[in-house]
């Protein structure tokens, strides 16, 4: 389990394709689909567990990752996105009637049209920071606070939630490395505070009152326009970030294989949020430190998320130190993954790509489904540098046996070998 994802990071090929299913909030399962793939393989009937609540991700327990292969293991942060741990695990009933567990901070509302509203932290006392519409499957961040005056912008708003981690967070994350470690798999450390600029924290979900910047707009605006305001606090999250890092590695970072890093998004499905040149000035510089402080004292290897059409980022990425990218939008422009791998393959691990969740997967046949999970291995795993993941995470209503037929494609392209 761990030495296939390790010799595929490190490029060598491994004696079959390593999967990720559930290490990291970007290759996930909405917890439909867990609960559909538990019935598919005959596991025990229970409720899943929605460990993410933003995007409903459902948890997939030691019995599922055996009968699909996973080699990966998470290792987290007690907080989700809202603010709250998960702990103390209530029932809950979704609008299409499926029970799942949630925690016992996660306390909702409903208005008149039946649409469900989600609290920071859980409490109910302050404004709602997530929005689910009736029948719906995900919740949308709510933008909270006024507008912005440039006469009283001050950084540290923005800084509110990036705090140096407590001795009791440091125990918590190195009992989830250790946890994670014993499994046997790959341990994808997510550990926060690194994401720069990633707009599913901007609107501060997790904040009772959220100050400074938290219009996604207004923050794209503010990349042009309050630049200096950015760099200052990117200089101070870094700084944070660091600090926090270099207290997880003393506690338990030898146990740690990959981490990620950043999840801002720099791509749309037909070309990129802002120009290469923008990159390198406001970017690059704490990419640069956050990850050259990791391979200066880590085994580690640098996991970056980016969605959409970054084909022309992929040098850039390279030259800030990541070592994995995710997930490998093959749908987007210019995203052809044999032009991927040729150019960059020897240099970037391609986390996912495996098969398309906005068409194929969701829409297509088994047949479909299976043909193109294995041309995706075939041009990926030539030699390493290919951990097999669908296109960012896997949505509600995609068929359970379009999934199966996934992973049995994974595992067939394996047996041909």
């Amino acid at each position: 389990m761990r030495k296939e994802v390790m010799d595929a990071l490190e490029h060598r090929t491994p004696s079959r394709i390593p999967i990720d299913f559930g290490g990291t909030n970007c290759s996930g399962m909405h917890a439909s689909c867990v609960a559909q793939l538990r019935e598919y393989y005959g596991l025990e009937k229970r409720p899943v567990k929605v460990y993410e609540p933003y995007q409903m991700l459902g948890l997939i327990e030691e019995d599922l990752k055996q009968a699909m292969g996973v080699d990966t293991e998470a290792a987290a942060g007690r907080d989700t996105l809202f603010g709250f741990p998960n702990e103390d695990w209530k029932e809950y009933r979704l609008d299409s009637g499926q029970e799942v567990l949630v925690s016992k901070h996660f306390n909702v509302t409903k208005d008149e049209k039946g649409d469900t509203y989600i609290y920071p932290q859980g409490d109910t006392r302050c404004e709602p920071s997530g929005h689910m519409p009736h029948g719906g499957f995900y919740f949308d961040a709510i933008e909270r606070g006024g507008e912005v005056d440039d006469d009283e912008l001050n950084v540290e708003d923005n800084l509110e939630e990036y705090a140096e981690f407590t001795d009791a967070d440091v125990e918590y994350l190195k009992g989830e490395i250790l946890r994670a470690h014993a499994t046997g798999r790959a341990v994808v450390g997510s550990f926060g505070g690194t994401g720069l600029g990633d707009v599913a924290f901007i609107p501060g979900m997790a904040l009772k009152h959220p100050k400074g910047i938290r219009g996604v707009e207004e923050w794209y605006v503010s990349t042009v326009i309050r630049r200096e305001f950015v760099h200052e606090l990117f200089r101070r999250e870094t700084d944070i970030a660091l600090r926090n890092l270099a207290k997880l590695n003393a506690a338990a970072g030898q146990y740690v294989d990959v981490v990620f890093t950043c999840g801002t998004d720099f791509g749309t499905q037909t070309g990129t949020f802002c120009s290469p040149e923008t990159f390198r000035e406001l970017y690059m510089p704490y990419y640069k430190k956050v990850n050259n402080w990791i391979h200066e004292n880590t085994n580690w290897k640098t996991f970056k998320h980016c969605c959409g059409a970054v084909e022309r980022f992929m040098e850039l990425f390279i030259e800030a130190g990541f070592d994995v990218i995710n997930p490998v939008q093959c749908s987007a422009a210019g995203m052809d993954p044999k032009v991927l791998k040729e150019r960059y393959g020897s240099r970037l691990t391609f986390w996912g790509g495996g098969v398309d969740t906005q068409k194929t997967l969701p829409f297509g046949t088994k047949e479909q489904v299976r043909d193109e999970v294995l041309r995706r291995c075939e041009i990926f795993s030539k030699d390493g540098g290919f951990v097999f993941n669908a296109v960012h995470n896997i949505q509600a209503g995609t068929p359970v046996e379009n999934i199966a037929a996934m992973i049995d494609a994974v595992h067939e392209f394996d047996s041909r070998r």
